[in-house]
């Protein structure tokens, strides 16, 4: 149980006083009312008295009484009304509420902070006016009258006769068979006389004669001269006189109802008025009843027979207002008490009630006790005295008691009023008010044995429960407090006497004694026994009491105060306490809040939402159920649908009241804030026919770190190029979509007239649907004239006039259960300045008749539209993004700091070109090689002409839009529909396996020395493109050489043509996805030819062998390829001719067949090399059709340039990864071996689609660097080196020389021997053949070269021998020569052959050294062909 003001040992000798009746003459009373006052309430704050007094017990002991209190009350000859009782006790409750800024105290137990308050004020005055106003009953005599005051006043013409009259009326009341309320404690009653003298007004020498005679004839202990009202009450007041009475008036006590003597204070039963009022102040109320002049009438709680039913106090929710005691107070807070009176009159009250008790009552109360006492001896024949006689009784052989089961139902036996039992019960109570507990204890429990003997249950209970009480107050504790008694008589009342009333008042009382001796279990088990349905109340109020017990304990059970706290709250619910329910409501909050009792937090928030809204506190009850959404709710759709009204229901009667306010915060749906996605620009255009704007950048596109990473490098690479190979300190990569990846630290750019897009993504954590209507953009804007200065404006809507920022507002967006949607709200800045984006504004409504609407009725919406609106308020919610943690100084690492995040503060700048890219007949399929023209159209759809315009791609062999050299014709699509992408000459038939000779620079086709070879400018006519024009340029693609997938990036740059100080260039991107299918395989071979001279008599001859292979699987549908042309491109090296040997100049190849062409290759003239620039290359074209492709114009050239700055980037690369020390020596033997050829595979493939032919064009490039060395047109899969043993020593660190490979050094010399293919010898004129043969040495290299040459080398190898027969060399067998610098030299040589046969006449072995070399490096010159001869017999 809470703290009490009061100990259990001052509040049960309070709620036990003596009773006093007051009887006044009308003129008294009237001398009263003058202070606002009855003469009872005016005897009511000095009724305790001050000192301690003395009385004799029948013993002749002296006893001593302290802080002895009397009740004194009018005379009330109807019993109250137990509905009366229930709305007094209703209103003392309500009227009884926390104290304002009541600091609570906090509790402490395990993992919970609980702040709870200590006190229960609204309980202890409950139980007071519980135990004041419980009626008088038979079966025992504590709050009987003991004695009577009968008043009087001076001013009466016959005061004595009065008094007689007075004295006559109380005895009719008390003897009269009429009247069987009020109860009186014995047929003998106490009469006290009182005279009460206005001082003021009064004549004083009267008034002491009355007072004289009134002692001569009733005596001096039986009467008193009581003066008052020492001032006038309309005299202006000088001092401030204390007004002790405000405190027991406020209190709604019984006593105080029944003081006031005018007339029957009724409940009636206002059907119009919200509260049913008692009516306190009963001054408008004289009546007289029955022709009387005093004034008992019925009992102020007297409920009008009127009254309805209906408004029982404890039905649920009837008592719609406890504003009773609130109107009260106010009706009591203008009216001072004891206007009329001065402290000395005070003193004289007291002094007053010190005398009544001291010569009147005590004394009175005394004799009382003595007579019982001698009376029970009398008629019991017992011993002089129930002192000596307890022993007996108690160490007697005891009576088992009887089980309360056994008895049987006798609580209707009632005594006669002389009945010894009773009169022993009367003086255990009279000694029990009198605080005599030992002797009291000793009857009570005399009187328990005799009644339970009768079996009269309720007389029984009564003296069980009153020995229990006198037992635990008995001086010294003899006994342990019986509680066992209590249980007995709380069972009694309840279960047989059917006495709530009664076992309620020992539950309070018993629970109070238990509690002051810290067994708060068992307190709290007796207080829950109690709870039952016939009043919400009570149990409210011991449940309540109850949790305080469980939380007070050694360990405190806090889970189980806060299930007793929501089952009071519950209970005050239904009693129609509103306030109490909340604030139970609210301290068991404390223990479920977060700690996943979920559906418990629901159900209390909820209760609390309604009850602070019954309240009108609603911005608590938004608070509770904004609660209940914002949690993971577990609860059912249909709970949540009602959740969600009852929210959306309270939050508009909030919004109503200030409708001009600022917008609420809405909980729902959630904003996942961090998701957030701004973009800058217009959307993308859909694709028109044959028409394919670029992809640029959208919302649609997810984010990806890598590719993001490359639009940047594009970016900084044409930057760089623009900037003469620097990025300039102040760049920043254009980024058009800011998301929670992209950098934020930076306030964006926006360009005035381009519309910003922020994309909000929400999520809906019910499962029911929410729809947002009028949903848009909150914003803050400040303009910045041209002059600079600063115009702010503030939007919170869209108003009539956007001049500066439009916004798009959604009528509807509905997110279903549990669903996360985005979405895109516009804004379009009309004016450059700062803007702000603040958050989001929206109607926030649940859609009509989803589930059946409980609770609060739907209002009725007013909204058209897809859905329909059951309700809706208008709300916000602000976008808050917290910028990335910061990681880079100490201090950062060592703190939590974030950045901060830009990314809803753009900054409006002023107006750029806008370019728009559109791709026609863009292919999304292509063969590898394939060559396809298509157009690109740009257009410019700002107010401002653009101007730099470039494209920047990491593959630029995979486009061009041509070189300078070129006229572009056709411009029109339509136009060059059929046409040959390649630019063509028909030539006659006879050249045909000769070479067409033309030259081309790289320069011209933007592959230059130093050049960035992906950064291309677009070749605009004039280089500007005004607004709104736009112009279409032919560009050529080319098929990847690797099959499969491709992306290809392409970033556009282009600048305004006035310069703008913040944005300095615009960028638009486009990926293009093209999937390549296999066509040709090109791989070539280049070797030194044999024959040494050519036409014009050098050396240096070469044979390409190119051989082609169709690798193109049916699924294209290309039925077959022609090999229209081969063309070769290089700085030094031509073809001259092809060396095929078939005729069929057709060369064609179906599925997986494979050709092989063979052609000559010879140097170009010097002449020629020497006076072109190094970056001019010479194009020899070999035609295999009657059409010639001019191998050195656009797009054949472009693409070649291309693939060979790619190649010669990779080769670099791979160059670099080297060590670069390589010796002189080796380089110029590794130069011999070099050549620089370049060969070109022009095609057609014929493929059948849809039934119709068409025709494809392709090129395939091989680049021949070294002789001997295979070369391939596309790139060949590398074998995944095997996994070596691991070693775990260290390798020593031996430089080995680095040696020429075999190869290189086989082509430092080239060897050729001149001979007769066919020899004619008759062997029989003579044995030995001799043939003379020359072996020519030319030195490939461009140093001096040693040269051994030995001829002694014989073939050892069987199979050799098989094949070519034995012959040998004649004269000298070893040659030593010196060949200077690419010098021929020929030896004549001689071979013998002694029979016929065929020979191999390349045996001779060269060894080759660098003659300043001191390395000898030597290997033997092997021819790589046989040189054979036939040797005939003739």
């Amino acid at each position: 149980m809470a703290q009490c003001v009061q100990s259990v040992q001052e509040l049960i000798p309070d709620s036990f006083v003596p009773c006093v009746a007051a009887l006044c003459s009308d003129e008294a009373e009237r001398l009263t009312r003058l202070n606002h006052l009855s003469f009872a309430e005016l005897l009511k704050p000095f009724s305790r008295l001050t000192s301690e007094v003395h009385m004799r017990d029948p013993n002749n002991q002296l006893h001593v009484i302290k802080n002895l209190k009397i009740a004194v009350s009018n005379i009330i000859t109807q019993p109250p009304q137990p509905g009366a009782i229930r709305k007094l006790l209703n209103d003392v409750v309500s009227g009884s509420q926390p104290a304002e800024g009541l600091v609570a105290n906090v509790i402490t137990a395990g993992d919970y902070d609980l702040n709870i308050s200590a006190t229960t004020p609204w309980f202890e005055s409950y139980r007071e006016t519980f135990l004041q106003s419980m009626p008088a009953s038979d079966h025992e005599f504590l709050n009987h009258y003991l004695a009577c005051m009968l008043v009087a006043s001076s001013s009466e013409a016959e005061p004595v006769e009065q008094f007689s009259k007075l004295s006559q009326e109380q005895h009719r009341i008390q003897h009269n068979n009429d009247y069987s309320y009020p109860k009186w404690f014995i047929p003998n009653t106490l009469k006290y006389y009182v005279l009460l003298h206005d001082v003021s007004a009064g004549d004083e020498q009267r008034a002491e004669s009355i007072y004289e005679e009134m002692k001569q004839k009733y005596g001096t202990q039986g009467c008193y001269l009581l003066k008052i009202n020492s001032r006038t009450s309309n005299r202006a007041s000088d001092e401030q006189i204390p007004d002790p009475w405000s405190q027991y008036l406020q209190k709604n006590s019984i006593q105080n109802q029944e003081s006031y003597e005018d007339g029957p204070c009724t409940i009636t039963s206002n059907k119009n008025s919200d509260s049913n009022l008692l009516s306190l102040d009963g001054l408008d109320n004289e009546v007289k009843v029955d022709g009387l002049p005093n004034n008992f009438r019925a009992h102020p709680l007297q409920l009008d027979s009127s009254s309805d039913p209906s408004n029982s106090i404890d039905g649920p929710d009837h008592v719609k207002s406890a504003s009773s005691l609130h109107e009260t107070k106010k009706a009591n807070t203008g009216i001072i008490h004891g206007a009329c009176l001065t402290l000395t009159d005070h003193d004289r009250i007291r002094q007053f009630i010190q005398e009544f008790t001291f010569r009147g009552l005590l004394p009175h109360i005394e004799k009382t006790i003595r007579q019982l006492n001698d009376q029970l001896i009398s008629r019991k024949g017992l011993s002089r005295s129930l002192f000596s006689a307890t022993k007996k009784w108690f160490s007697g052989s005891k009576v088992p008691e009887k089980s309360i089961n056994e008895l049987k139902n006798t609580s209707g036996l009632l005594y006669p009023p002389e009945a010894p039992e009773l009169q022993i019960r009367k003086m255990a109570d009279l000694c029990f008010l009198v605080q005599h507990y030992d002797l009291a204890y000793s009857c009570y429990h005399t009187a328990k044995k005799d009644f339970l003997n009768d079996q009269a249950m309720l007389y029984a209970a009564g003296a069980l429960e009153m020995a229990a009480v006198s037992a635990f107050l008995q001086p010294g504790a003899p006994r342990p407090y019986p509680a066992h008694y209590m249980d007995t008589a709380i069972q009694t009342y309840r279960d047989i006497c059917k006495n709530m009333v009664l076992a309620e008042r020992c539950v309070l009382l018993s629970a109070e004694i238990l509690k002051s001796q810290s067994k708060y279990s068992e307190a709290a088990a007796l207080l829950i026994r109690l709870t039952s349905e016939d009043s919400d109340l009570r149990s409210a109020l011991l449940l309540e009491q109850a949790a305080h017990c469980f939380i007070n304990m050694k360990s405190p059970m806090v889970r189980k105060y806060a299930f007793h706290m929501i089952l009071a709250g519950h209970r005050f619910s239904k009693a129609g306490q509103k306030k109490h329910a909340l604030r139970c409501y609210c301290q068991a909050m404390q223990v479920y809040k977060g700690k996943g009792w979920s559906l418990a937090e629901d159900h209390i928030n909820f209760t609390i939402g309604r009850q602070s809204y019954t309240l009108r506190q609603l911005d608590n009850a938004v608070s509770a159920f904004r609660h209940i959404l914002i949690n993971e709710s577990k609860q059912s759709a249909a709970q949540q649908g009602a959740f969600l009204r009852e929210y959306l229901y309270v939050y508009k009667n909030v919004s109503q009241l200030s409708p001009d306010g600022p917008l609420p915060q809405l909980p729902l749906p959630y904003i996942n804030s961090s998701a957030t996605r701004v973009f800058f620009g217009h959307d993308r255009r859909p694709a028109d026919g044959e028409k394919q704007a670029a992809t640029h950048v959208s919302l649609d596109q997810e984010y990806d770190s890598e590719s993001s990473q490359q639009w940047r490098e594009l970016e900084e690479q044409v930057v760089a190029v623009v900037n003469r190979g620097v990025i300039p300190s102040n760049f920043y990569p254009t980024q058009y979509c800011l998301n929670s990846y992209s950098d934020n630290s930076r306030f964006p750019l926006a360009v005035v007239e381009e519309p910003i897009t922020v994309e909000v993504a929400f999520r809906n954590p019910l499962k029911v649907p929410l729809l947002l209507t009028d949903l848009s953009l909150l914003w803050k804007f400040q303009s910045k004239d041209s002059s600079g200065k600063d115009n702010e404006e503030v939007k919170e809507l869209v108003t009539g006039e956007p001049e500066m920022i439009g916004t798009e507002v959604i009528s509807e967006f509905l997110i279903n259960g549990e669903e996360s949607k985005v979405a895109r709200l516009k804004l379009f800045p009309h004016h450059i300045g700062e803007l702000h984006i603040l958050g989001v504004v929206y109607n926030l409504g649940t859609i009509q008749g989803y589930m059946t609407v409980d609770g609060i009725g739907a209002l009725p919406g007013c909204h058209t539209g897809k859905h329909s609106l059951s309700m809706s308020v208008r709300g916000r919610q602000d976008l808050e993004i917290q910028g990335p943690r910061l990681n880079n100084t100490k201090e950062e690492k060592t703190s939590i700091k974030y950045g901060p995040d830009r990314r809803l503060d753009p900054i409006i700048t002023a107006e750029m070109p806008l370019l728009e890219v559109f791709f026609i007949h863009f292919p999304t399929g292509l063969l590898c090689g394939e060559i396809r023209k298509a157009y690109v159209e740009f257009v410019n759809v700002s107010k401002c002409p653009l101007t730099g315009l470039k494209v920047v791609s990491k593959r630029p062999e995979f486009f061009t839009f041509g070189g300078n050299t070129d006229v572009l014709t056709p411009l029109s699509p339509s136009a060059s529909e059929n046409c040959s992408a390649y630019k063509t000459v028909v030539t006659d038939s006879t050249s045909v396996c000769t070479a067409l000779i033309s030259s081309a620079s790289s320069v011209d086709f933007g592959t230059g020395i130093g050049s960035q070879p992906e950064v291309i400018p677009v070749p605009l006519p004039d280089t500007v493109l005004l607004p709104g024009a736009s112009v279409q340029l032919p560009m050529w693609l080319r098929g990847p050489d690797e099959e499969g997938v491709h992306e290809i990036n392409f970033l556009f740059y282009y600048e305004s043509v006035k310069k703008q100080p913040k944005i300095c260039h615009r960028i638009l991107r486009h990926t293009a996805v093209i999937c390549t299918s296999r066509s040709l395989n090109v791989r070539a071979t280049v070797c030194r030819s044999n024959s040494l001279e050519d036409e014009e008599g050098r050396g240096g001859n070469m044979l390409v062998f190119v051989d082609v292979e169709n690798t193109n699987t049916s699924e294209a549908g290309v039925k077959e390829f022609h090999i229209v042309q081969v063309s070769s491109s290089s700085k030094h090296w031509r073809l001259q001719k092809s060396v095929n040997l078939s005729e069929n100049k057709d060369a064609k190849l179906a599925s997986r067949e494979k050709g092989k062409f063979c052609f000559k290759a010879i140097r170009c003239k010097e002449k020629e090399v020497a006076t072109q620039p190094s970056e001019k290359y010479t194009f020899a074209d070999i035609i295999f059709g009657n059409e010639q492709i001019i191998s050195s114009a656009s797009p054949c050239a472009d693409f070649f340039y291309r693939s060979l700055s790619s190649e010669l980037k990779k080769a670099q690369l791979s160059v670099h990864a080297e060590k670069q020390s390589i010796e002189d020596a080796v380089r110029l033997i590794q130069k011999c071996s070099e050549v620089d050829l370049n060969i070109v595979v022009l095609w057609k493939a014929y493929v059948v689609e849809d039934s119709k032919q068409l025709i494809l064009e392709g090129q395939h490039h091989v680049l021949l660097r070294t002789i001997g060395k295979e070369a391939f047109s596309c790139p060949q899969k590398q074998e995944p080196p095997e996994m070596e043993l691991l070693k775990f020593f260290r390798p020593e660190n031996t430089t080995v020389p680095l040696r020429p490979s075999v190869e290189q050094l086989s082509n430092l010399i080239k060897t050729s021997l001149h001979y007769p293919e066919s020899f004619n010898h008759p062997f029989h004129q003579k044995s030995l053949c001799l043939v003379p043969v020359t072996l020519l040495l030319s030195n490939c290299s461009k140093a001096d070269v040693d040269v051994i040459v030995d001829l002694r080398h014989k073939t050892t190898s069987p199979e050799a021998l098989e094949i070519h027969g034995s012959f040998t060399w004649l004269g000298q067998t070893q040659y030593k020569l010196q060949l200077k610098s690419q010098e021929i030299h020929s030896l004549q040589l001689k071979a013998c052959f002694v029979h016929t046969g065929v020979y191999n006449l390349g045996t001779p072995r060269v060894f080759a050294k660098l003659s300043d070399q001191v390395t000898v490096f030597e290997t033997s010159q092997q021819n790589s062909m046989p040189a054979l001869i036939i040797i005939n017999n003739v």
